[in-house]
């Protein structure tokens, strides 16, 4: 079985001048917790996930690594935890996304796909054709294509 065939083609997706409260207003909406970021011409370019968003927001005691923190240390204000959820909406998407992007081509083969999802520890990847987004697997979506008929005969 190929990528294409267990993939969901309609992708729900940002840009890459997009900000954080887009995202974060698709994985309510959607109840998802991952998004594919395409350029102009729908390529991949970056994928966003709630666990990037969470690094963001989390505190940061030991090394302040956002220039954001770094100012409001200087400048005496105290960093909490609702100053950062405020201030994280308006970031541009690319910023908090991971820029390596794990992708696969439409014909991959679903057991290399379970293979990569789980060897990642991925949750989802975006599926590619000629070098544009066409869909996108989770670990669900091969987990019910692999065991598909098989739980029925018992």
């Amino acid at each position: 079985m190929k990528a294409h065939e267990i993939m969901i083609p309609n992708v729900f997706k940002v840009k890459e001048n997009d900000t954080i409260r887009m995202v974060v207003k698709k994985f309510i909406d959607h109840n998802i917790s991952g998004l594919p970021v395409v350029n102009e011409q729908n390529q991949i370019v970056a994928f966003i996930s709630d666990g990037d968003i969470m690094s963001y927001i989390g505190k940061h005691d030991d090394i302040i690594l956002d220039m954001f923190f770094l100012v409001s240390y200087f400048q005496g204000d105290e960093d909490n935890y609702e100053d950062r959820i405020k201030e994280v909406l308006d970031v541009n998407v690319m910023r908090l996304a991971t820029k390596k992007i794990v992708k696969v081509q439409h014909d991959t083969d679903i057991e290399n796909i379970a293979t990569m999802l789980a060897k990642r520890q991925i949750k989802k990847v975006p599926v590619e054709k000629d070098g544009v987004l066409v869909g996108v697997i989770s670990r669900g979506d091969v987990i019910r294509q692999s065991f598909k008929g098989l739980l029925d005969d018992q």
